[in-house]
C-alpha cells in the first residue's frame, strides 16, 4: 500500500522533533498503521533552518503545501491563531486531514474548524494540543467514554509550574524564579502567555469541551495566572498543609459548567500537589472509573512530538473509512452537544484562603470571623503571625492567614469587601481558591 503523505507546516522545535521521530522509528510505525508516513514536503519561513530534513522538498510557500494534490495530511506546527487558522481551512476545504499541536487556535477557532472539518468529511487530529506527550485528550475522548466526566483539574503549564516550584523550594519571589526560568530555557523572553494563564487556559478550554460535550468556549473561561502572587503566601500555604499550583479546572455543577484558570491550593498529600519542576499532570473524576491521573512531560521537541506522530498513525488507519465511524473531534456526536452554561467566576463554588494584614489590637479577629458568619462562611483553619513574624510588616501589625469552607464566590467577595473596610484591616485582602478534588 502506497505510504500516507504528509506536510508539514514549521519546522521549529515541534516540526522538527516530529521529522525525527517519524524517520527514527518509521517502520515500528508503519507496522502499527499498516502502511507507511512519509513527510514530503515542509513549509517553513526561512528554508535553511529546515536543512535537517534531508530528502525532502523544502519551501516557504505555505499555501503551496496545503494545496498539493498529493498531500494526504497537512501538519500544522506554526501556531499562533491568524495564518494557522487560514492554512488549517484551507487544508480541510481541500479534503485534507489536520494534524495540530495549537491549542491557541483550537481554543479560539475550534468550533469553526470542526465543523468545516465535519461538513468535508476529514479529520482534525489534536493530541499534542495539551500536556504534550501525555495521551490525555486520547483518554478524554476514548478511555473514559463510559463515564460521566464530573471534574478535570490539570497542571497543564510547565513554565509556571517550575516557577512555583523554584518559589516554593528556594524561598525566592515570582521575579526572581522566572528570570532562571527564562536563563533555562524554561521560559521564553516574553512569557506573558505562560505566566498570565492564558495557555493553560486554551488547554483546559478544549479538555472541557471533550469531558463534557459542549462547544469550545476559551472567551468564557476564567484566566488569573500567578505574576502577581507572593513568596509569603507560597510559605504560608506549606505550613498549613498546602501546595500552590496553577491549575486548570472544568467542573461539571448543577448550575453549570466551572471552566477556570488560577493559582490554586492543593493539599500536599494529594498526587497532584507533588508534581514538581516543568512536569504536567492532569485529574479526570469520572462516575464509574473515579479519579485517574495522567502524568508526564507537558513539552518539549520530542515528547510533543509522540502526540503528533501519534494522531498521524490515527489519522492513517482511519483514512478510508468512513467519517461517521470516526469518533468525532469532540467524542460527543456534533449534534448532540450540550448548552449548558459556562459559569461566571463570581458563581462557583470554592473554599478559600484569605491573607490580610491587621493592626494588633483586641478584637480584631472576633469582627472578622462575625462578616464571615453572616455570609454564611465557616473557617477550617486560621493562622495567626506576630508582628515580628511578619514579612515586610511593621511594628504592632500581625498577618492573618484563614482557610474557608465552600462558599459561593460572590459572597465571598462581598465577605471581603467588608473585611476590607474594618480600620483594623490595613492591606487588602489576598485571596486565593482551594482545589476541589476527592
Amino acid at each position: 500500500m502506497e505510504p500516507i503523505k504528509v506536510g508539514l507546516l514549521g519546522f521549529g522545535t515541534v516540526g522538527s522533533g516530529t521529522f525525527t521521530v517519524l524517520k527514527r522509528n518509521q517502520e515500528e510505525i508503519k507496522r502499527r498503521a499498516g502502511r507507511g508516513i512519509e513527510i514530503t514536503r515542509v513549509a517553513v519561513r526561512t528554508p535553511a533552518r529546515a536543512q535537517a530534513a534531508e530528502g525532502v522538498a523544502i519551501t516557504d510557500d505555505f499555501r503551496a503545501v496545503v494545496d498539493d494534490p498529493s498531500i494526504d495530511i497537512v501538519c500544522e506546527m506554526i501556531g499562533g491563531t491568524g495564518f494557522a487558522r487560514e492554512l488549517v481551512l484551507r487544508a480541510i476545504a481541500n479534503g485534507k486531514h489536520v494534524v495540530t499541536a495549537n491549542k491557541a487556535l483550537l481554543a479560539v477557532h475550534g468550533t469553526e474548524i470542526f465543523e468545516a472539518a465535519r461538513a468535508k468529511g476529514v479529520m482534525v487530529a489534536f493530541e499534542a494540543a495539551v500536556a504534550g506527550g501525555i495521551p490525555i485528550i486520547k483518554a478524554l475522548r476514548e478511555g473514559l467514554t463510559a463515564n460521566r466526566i464530573e471534574a478535570i483539574a490539570g497542571i497543564i503549564n510547565g513554565t509556571t509550574n517550575y516557577i512555583l516550584s523554584e518559589m516554593r523550594d528556594r524561598g525566592i519571589d515570582f521575579a526572581t524564579a522566572l528570570k532562571g526560568a527564562q536563563e533555562l530555557g524554561y521560559a521564553e523572553a516574553d512569557p506573558t502567555f505562560d505566566i498570565e494563564g492564558v495557555d493553560a487556559a486554551h488547554k483546559v478550554t478544549i479538555m472541557s469541551a471533550i469531558a463534557f460535550g459542549v462547544p469550545v468556549q476559551f472567551d468564557r473561561a476564567h484566566v488569573e495566572g500567578i505574576s502577581k502572587l507572593a513568596a509569603i503566601d507560597i510559605r504560608y500555604a506549606g505550613e498549613l498543609g498546602y501546595r500552590i499550583k496553577l491549575l486548570g479546572i472544568a467542573r461539571r455543577t448543577e448550575k453549570g459548567i466551572e471552566l477556570r484558570t488560577h493559582p490554586t491550593l492543593v493539599p500536599e498529600k494529594l498526587l497532584l500537589a507533588n508534581v514538581e519542576g516543568a512536569m504536567n499532570a492532569v485529574v479526570v473524576q469520572g462516575d464509574a472509573v473515579g479519579t485517574t491521573l495522567y502524568y508526564g512531560k507537558g513539552a518539549g521537541a520530542e515528547p510533543t512530538a509522540s502526540a503528533v506522530v501519534a494522531d498521524l498513525v490515527d489519522v492513517t488507519r482511519l483514512h478510508t473509512a468512513d467519517p461517521e465511524h470516526r469518533v468525532p473531534h469532540l467524542a460527543f456526536q456534533p449534534d448532540s452537544l450540550s448548552n449548558t452554561p459556562i459559569l461566571p467566576i463570581e458563581d462557583i463554588t470554592s473554599g478559600y484562603y484569605l491573607r490580610l494584614r491587621v493592626a494588633d489590637v483586641t478584637g480584631v479577629l472576633a469582627d472578622i470571623t462575625r462578616i464571615l458568619a453572616h455570609k454564611g462562611i465557616s473557617i477550617d483553619a486560621l493562622l495567626q503571625k506576630e508582628s515580628e513574624q511578619v514579612d515586610g510588616g511593621n511594628k504592632g501589625e500581625t498577618d492573618i492567614i484563614l482557610i474557608t469552607h465552600e462558599t459561593v464566590e460572590k459572597n465571598a467577595n462581598a465577605a471581603i469587601a467588608e473585611i476590607e473596610a474594618l480600620s483594623t484591616v490595613v492591606s487588602k485582602v489576598t485571596k486565593l481558591r482551594m482545589a476541589v478534588l476527592h
